[in-house]
Order: C-alpha cells, then structure tokens, then sequence
C-alpha cells in the first residue's frame, strides 16, 4: 500500500528529512508532489528508525515544507529496456530525448543490476577490433575486459570514445581469414543487423560535446547500433549518479536477452565522482582522501564489475571507463582506484599531443592485463605477441637513445643506436599517430610493425621467432 506523508522536516542542498514514515526500504523511489500540483522524484538514501533521507533528482527550489506531500512507490528506480533502444538517445534518466517516441518496455529492470556469480563469469579471450593500432597492436581489448582510458584535461579523449565507438567490432576467427563482410558476426534476430552493440554513456559533458557525439554517430551510420545516455553538465548531481548505472542496465538486457557484445563506453567518470563526493558532503560523511567518499572504491567498484561474460550466455559486456585525470596525476584517487578494479589502462600523453600526434597514446605506461588472451593463431596472427613484445622494447630503448642524444650529442652514439632513436621517430609518427577516421584492420596494423622493425638490423629483433622474420619481415632490396 502506498502511503502519502506530510511530514517533511527539513531540506539541505540536494537533500531532505522525512519523519514518521513506515516500512520504508534503501534506494526506494518516492514522489514529492508540490503545492501547485507539480511532481518531482526523489530516492531513499537513509532510513533511521521512523526518519528518511531522500535524495531530490531535480532542484529543490520552490518546495514549501508545510505543503508538500511525499508518497514512496514501494520499487527502487527501473530502467524499462526493450531491444528498439538502439539507435536512440535518452537523457541521464533513460527518457527520450531524440523527439522519437517512448521505449515500449518489455520489462523493467532494477538500475542497480544483479551481481554476477563469480563462478559463473567466463574469462574473456575474445580480441575486439577497435581500428586504432596502439590498442589493437599494443594493449589489446579483449571481448569481456574493463579497459579504462586515462586522460587530462584538454587532451582528445572525446574524439578518441567517438572513434572507438564508431569502429570496434568482435572478428570471426583470425585475422588472415576474414573478409570485410564476414568479420561481424551475424545477429540472431533483426533483419541484417549485427549482434554488436555500443553503449553510450556521457556523465556531466557539456551541451557542445553532446551534440559533438549524437552528431557523429549520425555521420557516420553508428547510430543504428548505438544507444547513448546523455547527462549534462547543468543536470542535478543526483542524475549524474544514476547515468552509468542506466546505461549498464540497458548493456546487460542487450548483452545476456539479445545475445549481443556490447560495448560500453562512459565518459566522464571523473565528473560521476564528483557527484559523489558533492552527495556525501550534503550528507555530512566523514570525508576520504581529498574529500572523495571512504566508499568511492566501492561504488567504482559497483559500476565496473558489471562488465564481463557469462558461462551459458553468447553475449558479454567490455567496458572502457574515461576519466580525465585531476592535473595529469595519475596518484589521484579516481585513476588510482580505478586502475585497481580494472584490467589495465590506455594513458593520453600531454607530450605526444604537443607533438600534433593523434591520438596522443601513451604505450610504455599503458597496459592491457588480457592482451595475451586475446592475441596469437585463431585470434589475430601467430605473430602478434612477438612483434608487439618487440616493438614496445625497441620504442623504449629509442625514446632512452633520443634523452642521450640530447645530453651527449649525436657523436656520442654507435650506429645502432642512433637506428633505434630514428625508430622512436618514426613508431610516434606512424605507428601512435593516424587520423581520427582511419580504421586499422589488425593485419594492417601488424605489417606496419614489421615494417618499422625492418628499421632495425635483424640482429636486434630478439623477442621474435625467427621462423616469424623470415615469414613476415619485408625483404630490403
């Protein structure tokens, strides 16, 4: 039964105190409807004895205590999810905001999700194909994974999520035997469509970037497989909050009901912890480190561990959470606890974006923890380890080369060295740099690393099978 209260006691920011209320449970979903007959929803975030915490969704301005009534709705907050969600875009509260019609729900799920059994998750050791070569080469994503980019403010993270988002795709067996048109694997249902799917989740961007994305998934046709949640920068801090959790509700209906790979990708995680943090202040928390709440850990926690496989289920949830990171620190406790959770980050470079390279990818400090599962004969190519293995040690020791060179001076170094600084040069050139619309397959993206180690004397190439150079190294003339 539902019960109406007019005993609202006080309201703090986003915030407020109700007495006497009965049989009232944690994250439930209540109404306030105002004087003038207008209604605002709200969520539970306490209960103490006879008194509750609710947090408003909207602005709290306009509410007279003394005339307002709240009724709770007996459920938490639900997303309804229907397979006619792709191709739409909602606001952080899973309303359509496209001028198209309401999501016919076939059912309504809790945003909160079911966690997943431990022992019924499958160990990702699909390569997903994203067109970018320092993932794709480099730091693998493989089909279940949580795979965070680190970046700073300023840096082209957006466009780089756009790119991604665009062009990734699951491969059909290895890369020597595909074609174009059999490398997506067909759906089981839907007329023609692929059994891929992006999620879209943008958390506090401005209007401009929204456009930015919804514009560019219509350009280029990736909208007809992408559904995108949109919170903006001037939407309460409480919806903030509920955005990724929207989105990952909606990835898990597609991912384990539809039998489709989803791909969920939020930005920006950095704005959803300060949504966090501007909460738990409002509440009068004990604060964590620099102010963040004890429990962000936790709550990150929540939000990541959502992705993945499951054993008896054709589909899976990878996910690539960004963040731009408070001052290029990757000490800050968002990147901190993030890397934690996840397996593996893609960092941004500062530097390499001064240089006019894009996209401006880290490699040496970037890391995939289950490149190695996705890799090799039946995945990609039976050379991928080696060459990638190879061309992160020859970057290193070029980029060591280029720091002497402009301490000693070029004479101070052999011929061998001065090979591998022209190396370094050229793999940020043409190997980390490429536009924002070229699409790698993974056999372009392995020749061209044979093609830069040929810089090096073939003496040099000792992290690779010399069955692999004598196959795969081009012949100099």
């Amino acid at each position: 039964m539902i019960r109406e209260y007019k005993t609202i006691q006080e309201i703090s920011g986003p915030l407020m105190v109700v007495d006497r209320v009965r049989g009232v449970t944690y994250d439930e979903l209540g109404e306030i409807e105002l004087s003038d007959g207008t209604v605002r929803r709200c969520q539970v975030l306490e209960v103490n004895g006879d008194t509750a915490v609710v947090q408003l969704f909207e602005n709290s301005a306009g509410i007279n205590l003394a005339e307002s009534k709240i009724r709770f709705l007996g459920h938490p907050l639900q997303l309804g999810v229907s397979g006619d969600m792709l191709g739409r875009v909602f606001n952080g509260m899973g309303k359509p905001i496209d001028g198209g019609p309401e999501i016919l729900a076939e059912e309504y799920r809790d945003i909160n999700g079911l966690p997943m059994n431990p022992a019924a998750r499958n160990y990702p050791n699909e390569f997903i194909q994203t067109g970018i070569s320092t993932i794709d080469g480099l730091n693998t994503l493989v089909r279940g994974q949580k795979l965070p980019i680190f970046s700073g403010s300023g840096l082209p993270h957006a466009a780089l999520a756009a790119q991604i988002a665009r062009q990734a795709k699951v491969l059909d067996g290895p890369a020597s035997s595909h074609s174009e048109d059999a490398a997506i694997r067909p759906a089981e249902s839907g007329a023609g469509a692929s059994n891929f799917a992006v999620v879209f989740a943008a958390i506090g961007i401005t209007f401009e970037e929204s456009e930015f994305f919804v514009q560019e998934f219509r350009r280029t046709g990736a909208i007809d497989r992408t559904v995108l949640f949109t919170n903006l920068a001037n939407d309460p801090a409480v919806e903030r909050i509920a955005t990724p959790r929207m989105a990952l509700t909606a990835a898990e209906y597609l991912a384990f009901e539809k039998n489709m790979h989803v791909l969920v990708i939020m930005t920006d995680i950095t704005n959803y912890a300060e949504a966090l943090r501007e909460v738990s202040a409002a509440k009068k928390e004990v604060p964590g480190r620099r102010g963040y709440p004890g429990y962000l850990y936790t709550n990150l926690a929540t939000l990541y561990e959502r992705a993945g496989r499951q054993m008896g289920k054709e589909g899976s949830i990878t996910l690539i959470p960004i963040l731009t990171m408070p001052e290029d620190d990757k000490t800050h406790p968002i990147p901190d606890l993030t890397g934690y959770i996840t397996e593996g980050q893609i960092i941004l470079s500062r530097e390499l974006y001064r240089k006019g390279i894009n996209p401006p990818v880290d490699v040496l400090p970037s890391l995939s923890r289950l490149k190695d599962k996705g890799t090799g004969a039946g995945k990609t190519r039976e050379d991928h380890s080696g060459t990638m293995n190879q061309l992160f040690a020859a970057y290193a020791t070029g980029k060591e080369n280029k720091e002497l060179m402009s301490i000693l001076g070029e004479a101070a170094l052999s011929p061998t060295d001065l090979l591998y600084a022209k190396f370094a040069d050229e793999f940020e050139k043409r190997y980390v740099s490429q536009g924002t619309d070229e699409n790698r397959s993974i056999e372009e993206t392995l020749d061209l690393g044979w093609e830069l180690l040929s810089i090096l004397p073939r003496s040099e190439l000792k992290r690779i099978k010399p069955e692999y150079i004598d196959k795969y190294l081009p012949k100099k003339d």
